[in-house]
């Protein structure tokens, strides 16, 4: 996989999503995303910066623009120092919610996106990674 753009963005106030999802939106118009497929990296990026402004009052996000030679992509990886996530299992578990919320984030932007990874360690912070492919 070939990293063909990367930008880092610093999420610590409700106002710095808007900036952090026009870029995201020029770079998957740039790489001929489909409307489909940019709102749902828009909308599972959105939701993704909320939970790091809520959880961890913030943190910061690394925007790729990825090649495999035959696809490309957009990879987003969102890491905070917050409190972390004791039970990732749970939390990925549409329902499951420690905040009185609808519990259907993470689940949620699960399934919006190509690949989903989170990582997790309390009292250290979490770092989650998605993938959209333009095609996927």
């Amino acid at each position: 996989m070939v990293v063909l753009n990367k930008e880092l963005m610093t999420i610590v106030r409700e106002v710095d999503v808007i900036p952090f999802r026009n870029r995201l939106k020029e770079h998957a118009v740039k790489i001929g995303m489909g409307l489909v497929n940019q709102t749902k990296i828009i909308t599972a990026a959105s939701e993704l910066a909320r939970n790091m402004l809520k959880y961890a009052k913030g943190g910061k996000v690394t925007l790729e623009v990825i090649s495999t030679g035959r696809e490309n992509g957009i990879r987003l990886t969102f890491k905070d120092q917050g409190p972390g996530i004791a039970n990732i299992p749970m939390a990925m578990k549409d329902g499951y919610s420690t905040a009185k919320s609808l519990g259907l984030g993470l689940p949620g932007t699960k399934r919006l996106v190509s690949e989903f990874n989170i990582e997790s360690e309390v009292g250290k912070g979490t770092t989650v990674t998605v993938i959209k492919w333009k095609n996927g």
